[in-house]
């Protein structure tokens, strides 16, 4: 459809005013009676030149409301305190971690895949009763972390035992070296673990 020499003017492709007794082409549309919401885009009347000017002269969006409806729609603030679904505080999806409840994005990513296996029932193979295999087992003894500790302290004590041990914490030290590497691999095998839910 293309727009001619009036804003809102499409090629009628055959379709007639639907002005009753109208037979010009129906070349401007106006809304049907039914609006555009949830379900679809709504649906249209289709008018030629004169008789959309008359619709459009007659309508009133304002019908039905009541004084203080009308006053809210003309705030410039309209629609603005409607909660949609994307900007709710849970996102419109229950029982999945919300990102305010975390400070790095990392960890909210981390509990929300855990909440999605923890609902899924999915563990790992050979895991031990607290959900640990034994190099898991050990690797929470090097971060000096208990079996009940979630991901939000892993990475805590991560950044903890980092800064300890780094040699530029330690006015270039290198003598925790060792120590380092082995929190890194804890780390890395830990983060991965499936028994975080």
């Amino acid at each position: 459809m293309r727009s001619q020499k009036f804003h809102g003017r499409y090629e009628s492709d055959g379709r007639a005013c639907d002005a009753p007794g109208c037979q010009e082409a129906g070349e401007f549309r106006a809304p049907g009676d039914q609006s555009s919401g949830f379900d679809g885009p709504g649906n249209w009347r289709w008018f030629c030149l004169q008789h959309v000017r008359e619709f459009n002269a007659g309508y009133d969006w304002f019908a039905g409301m009541s004084a203080e409806e009308i006053y809210a729609a003309q705030s410039p603030l309209s629609g603005w305190r409607n909660d949609t679904r994307a900007f709710r505080p849970d996102a419109g999806v229950g029982g999945i971690p919300r990102w305010a409840d975390f400070v790095d994005p990392l960890d909210a990513i981390g509990a929300r895949a855990a909440s999605i296996r923890h609902r899924a029932g999915v563990r790992a193979a050979g895991a031990a009763p607290n959900g640990f295999s034994a190099k898991e087992r050990d690797a929470l003894m090097v971060m000096g972390l208990s079996a009940d500790a979630d991901r939000t302290r892993l990475r805590r004590r991560y950044s903890e035992l980092v800064r300890r041990y780094h040699p530029d914490r330690n006015g270039g030290d290198r003598s925790k070296e060792g120590q380092l590497q082995r929190v890194v691999e804890a780390y890395q095998l830990l983060r991965k673990a499936a028994a975080f839910a």
